[in-house]
């Protein structure tokens, strides 16, 4: 199991790249796949087992759509 769960709000995310470039575990990427409803490619986390939960992507997120919560 997963040391951390980020939650991100696909709905809200614009597809800027920043929280991808923050993470120094480069485990952050826009999808390649999907499309929100604002045509955007929102973030996807593509390995969360690699996550060390420095929380850069969260930080650098200029729209607060990331969230990282530690599990039990």
């Amino acid at each position: 199991m997963a040391k951390f769960t980020i939650i991100i709000n696909e709905d809200r995310c614009k597809g800027c790249g920043l929280c991808s470039r923050a993470c120094p575990q480069h485990i952050v990427a826009l999808s390649k796949t999907k499309l929100n409803a604002k045509g955007y490619r929102p973030a996807e986390i593509m390995d969360i087992e690699a996550c060390v939960g420095c929380a850069a992507c969260a930080r650098t997120c200029p729209d607060a759509v990331i969230t990282i919560e530690k599990n039990a």
